[in-house]
């Protein structure tokens, strides 16, 4: 124990020392905000001319887009004048729910409602050419709770790439003023809710890329602007073209704060908890726990407490949070932070401060914070802080997410990934992805910019590379990833008779370079709180001290004994109560019991004991009488499986189970049906849909796929520039699953030409039909005859153009929209090829994948499980769920529910939406029948015979069938079926 102290103590003593040299060279740095171009600071001669390099190149980067844009009219003026645009007088509306409503919600005067569809437009006469900024005065209408997406067009025209999606936030902030705990002294996360209220945004870029205000050129005369719902519907007030003022510096407002006679407050200190935020604009930024030290305010060292706010939630360009402080006094005062940056090493956070909506000065757009470990009191301005003049009286602070000066950092490798992503497929259609390391291509000579797009852009890169350690004044992971591509690049323009020779390590770093931009552009900070006081006020101390720290491990080893962290929330028992054991995240679980405690127990009077647990458990806990009630988000093949065994409950004996099933379609309750029963209700439905790249097809002269017959004209384009065509050959199972499903192409083959899995109520596999046999020799010539890759990460090869089109389910529109940015609206989804019929339709049939909530048959209390469930999957619970879950998470947490009206009222865009329903109509079930888990697991082994061993694909299909019918009939002999 001794020497555990003694070791920890010398790290303390390293960190102090650590923390003493960082704050010096604050110190030394304090008088520069560090804007891309530094202003007022002294800086090396070798950092000016790192930043000079840099800013040369990037000054010719984006050669499409917003800076090509404002460089075409960089000579126009900036007419001084206000041209207000009201909203109901519109020139024209198309598409129906536009609608004039007079003063609403508190509005004086009257507003035009815009539906989440259609477009409208205004038209404006200018009198003086010129850019303008432009903003609007909206309202955000209630909604599907995401942020509000709309297209600006100037006759009839987008003006430049970043004008075709424009964000508008929403409003949010905690459902309840104070913090509510559970019967066991844990602080419950507060939920969510729309704060909705008038308000003022300028037009931005949604990334984040540009720290002013988009600025749209306008000709003399009469101008149409028009705007074209994405997502959400939004009332609008006005719009108005306007010019953005610039903040004055610090330097002037000192002068005016000296001249003015502005004294610094006496002896005044306001200490604002940062959970205690009034407004944000994301459900994400919801106040989080930290225990990673006693001086968080407030602290226990077993129970959870909500302390802090931000972190991971808290990351992305645009987001922002807003606090309410009363200052007691008019003066001056100096604002510190008590925060922790503790995951951008090599990189900073980057906050913009605004006071009552306006910035009190230049230095406050870019405010910087670096890594540091452990949590940090940073006053702004360092050892001369800044002085922030406030009248007495309430006032709003709020921080948002800014890039700053790595903006144009990202925006350069951003071009570059596209432009070496370009060269990367130039190459491998010449190469194709596996080269003969022995051959020479001279593709020097066959793609003649090869070598001069190397050397560009690994001066590009290195540019970048060496800016931020010169900003930084370290080197880090962040920046040898930069190092790597721009080494390489430069050795392959040096020798280009090793590219083909290094394809794939150079793919490996372009996808680096990708990732690059997506943990850079997401800038995390914690706040524990926000100090408002007189200069040279005494601040409390951030870091513990050694004693502190002993004591919390030591509690917290304790606790890890006493505390029982497998249930959640509530565990006081009602009259009548139920146990349900979920198998998902803690997050899941936590979000689950808020919405029971909220809506479920107070309606119905049931208490629920919810427990996190782990897949595997189920089956020995309900063998030793000890299960739960109600399982959660299990696989689809364990329903059926625990019914033959009489320890499913049958739903169908619930009077009311039509009316809850006719939430589903009949494709989702299909794995859950035996003998004449219903054993589950589906929670998630998950089915495949076709990704395709449309600027890579658009360059091929190719158009998505109608039918397979387009698929196989389709392959032989694509080949021949050694591209490929995805097929989802791993099974996709949303949870661990003993049971290996279908093939999703196989079963979409079969559906669409009539065909079926098993025949007579289930005795015996349909699969020797001939329409199976047929499906499977397709199936497999696929990767026989048409070399398909048997094995693909088809997300990343989406994003580099390898796969610019494959068949996947509909989940990975989630992951492509979160990991691939830069690929944002250039990539699309619809239904898949379908099978051309006799009479001339066309089938677009596929097989879904889903999970279920199950009541298990030893539940004392069948009537309160099954009022569980009905809850659980009603649709206003499922929306609930889905908006906390990407509230909560992110993107990429978008919720698959299987109920039908939910679906519809989760944040999809209009036209993904009806993408996804569209598909949706073609989807059937696989059911489950006893011995049924044979028959995924041997077509897998009867394909593989066939692409691996050349066997015949109708002798090796029609031996494993036998397999599959002698399963069959085992297990119906067993549990007493009848099988002939």
């Amino acid at each position: 124990m001794y020497t555990s102290c003694s070791r920890r103590g010398e790290a303390l003593n390293i960190r102090k020392k650590r923390l003493a040299i960082i704050l010096l060279v604050l110190a030394v740095g304090a008088a520069s905000i560090w804007a891309f171009y530094p202003t007022s600071a002294t800086v090396g001669g070798g950092e000016v001319q790192a930043m000079a390099d840099f800013a040369a190149i990037t000054d010719s980067a984006g050669e499409e887009g917003y800076d090509s844009y404002v460089n075409q009219y960089a000579d126009a003026k900036r007419p001084d004048e206000v041209i207000r645009i009201e909203g109901e007088h519109y020139a024209e509306a198309v598409g129906g729910g536009f609608e004039i409503a007079d003063r609403l919600f508190g509005l004086e005067g009257a507003s035009v409602i815009t539906p989440e569809t259609g477009t409208i437009a205004w038209d404006v006469p200018i009198q003086d050419a010129g850019l303008y900024n432009v903003r609007i005065h909206y309202y955000p209408l209630e909604g599907k709770s995401s942020a509000i997406e709309r297209q600006f067009e100037i006759n009839g025209e987008v003006p430049f790439k970043g004008a075709d999606i424009l964000l508008f936030d929403r409003i949010w902030g905690n459902k309840l003023k104070e913090l509510q705990r559970d019967d066991r002294g844990n602080d419950l996360r507060p939920r969510q809710v729309e704060k909705p209220a008038w308000q003022t945004a300028s037009f931005i870029d949604r990334y984040g890329y540009y720290d002013e205000p988009y600025s749209f050129y306008f000709d003399n005369g009469t101008q149409r602007l028009s705007l074209t719902a994405l997502r959400e519907p939004m009332a609008i007030d006005y719009i108005e073209l306007y010019q953005q003022e610039e903040p004055k510096s610090y330097e002037q407002l000192k002068s005016e704060y000296t001249d003015g006679g502005n004294k610094p407050a006496a002896d005044r200190y306001v200490l604002i908890q940062a959970e205690d935020a009034v407004y944000k604009s994301s459900p994400t930024l919801s106040p989080v726990s930290d225990r990673s030290s006693p001086t968080v305010i407030p602290y226990d060292v077993s129970k959870i407490r909500i302390n802090s706010i931000g972190g991971l939630n808290w990351k992305l360009p645009g987001q922002w949070i807003e606090w309410e402080f009363e200052a007691p006094e008019d003066g001056l005062y100096q604002i510190a932070f008590k925060e922790k940056q503790n995951q951008l090493r090599g990189v900073y956070a980057t906050r913009s401060l605004m006071i009552d909506g306006e910035y009190p000065f230049q230095e406050m757009k870019r405010i910087r914070f670096n890594f540091q470990r452990d949590w940090q009191m940073n006053v702004l301005g360092g050892e001369e802080p800044y002085l922030f003049r406030l009248t007495k009286g309430k006032h709003r602070i709020r921080m948002t997410v800014s890039l700053g000066e790595i903006a144009p950092l990202l925006r350069t490798i951003e071009s570059s990934v596209l432009q070496l992503n370009e060269m990367y497929r130039k190459i491998l259609m010449i190469t194709s992805n596996t080269p003969d390391p022995y051959r020479d291509y001279q593709l020097e000579k066959r793609i003649p910019d090869m070598v001069t797009v190397f050397e560009e852009q690994a001066e590009t890169i290195q540019s970048v590379a060496d800016y931020l350690e010169k900003a930084t004044g370290e080197k880090s992971d962040k920046v040898a990833v930069l190092h790597s591509m721009a080494h390489q690049l430069k050795d392959m323009a040096k020798y280009p008779e090793t590219v083909a020779k290094r394809l794939n390590s150079f793919k490996i770093n372009v996808g680096g370079l990708g990732t690059w931009i997506l943990t850079v552009r997401e800038q995390p900070l914690s706040l524990d709180y926000l100090v408002i006081s007189s200069p040279g006020y005494d601040l409390p101390r951030a870091e513990a001290t050694f004693a502190e720290e002993a004591k919390h491990e030591l509690g917290a080893y304790v606790a890890s004994y006493t505390e029982d962290y497998d249930s959640i929330g509530n565990t006081s028992e009602s009259s009548r109560s139920i146990d349900v054991w979920v198998t998902t995240g803690r997050d899941q679980a936590q979000v689950l019991k808020a919405l029971i405690d909220d809506s479920f127990t107070p309606e119905t009077d049931i208490s629920v004991r919810l427990r996190l647990v782990p897949g595997n458990i189920l089956l020995p806990a309900t063998l030793a009488d000890e299960g739960p009630d109600v399982a959660m988000q299990i696989g689809e093949d364990i329903p059926v499986n625990y019914a033959m065994r009489g320890a499913a409950a049958d739903l169908t004996q619930f009077a009311d189970y039509d009316e809850v099933a006719a939430r589903f379609r009949e494709s989702g309750l299909a794995p859950y049906k035996y003998d004449d029963g219903v054993y589950a209700l589906p929670e998630q439905q998950m089915f495949p849909m076709l990704f395709y790249r449309k600027d890579i097809l658009e360059e091929l002269n190719l158009k998505p796929p109608r039918t397979w017959q387009d698929v196989y004209n389709m392959i032989s384009v694509l080949q021949k520039h050694n591209m490929e065509f995805y097929l989802p050959l791993e099974a996709t199972n949303a949870v661990p699953n003993a049971t290996l499903v279908p093939n999703a192409a196989f079963s979409m083959l079969l559906y669409q030409n009539g065909g079926e899995f098993y025949r007579e109520d289930g005795k015996r596999s349909a699969l020797d039909s001939d329409i199976s046999m047929d499906a499977f020799k397709r199936w497999t010539q696929f990767y026989t005859s048409y070399k398909f890759p048997k094995q693909a990460d088809f997300p990343n090869r989406f994003r580099t153009g390898e796969m610019p089109i494959g068949i996947a389910d509909y989940t990975t529109y989630n992951m492509l929209t979160v990991m691939a940015p830069e690929i944002k609206g250039l990539w699309d989804f619809t239904i898949v090829p379908g099978t051309e019929l006799a009479d001339g339709s066309t089938n677009h049939e596929v097989a879904s994948h889903t999970t279920a909530v199950m009541m298990l048959d030893n539940a004392e209390d069948k009537a309160s499980a099954w009022a569980f469930m009905k809850w659980w999957t009603d649709k206003d619970t499922q929306i609930a769920y889905g908006r906390e879950m990407e509230g909560l998470m992110g993107e990429a947490a978008r919720y698959p529910t299987a109920n039908i009206e939910a679906l519809e009222e989760l944040p999809w865009p209009v036209k993904d939406y009806n993408n996804l329903e569209n598909q949706w109509k073609w989807v059937r079930g696989i059911p489950q029948v006893p011995g049924g888990y044979f028959t995924g697991r041997h077509l897998d082994n009867a394909f593989r015979k066939v692409v691996n061993a050349n066997e015949n694909p109708r002798e090796a299909f029609s031996d494993y069938i036998l397999y599959m019918n002698d399963e069959i009939e085992i297990k119906r002999k067993e549990f007493n079926l009848p099988y002939e």
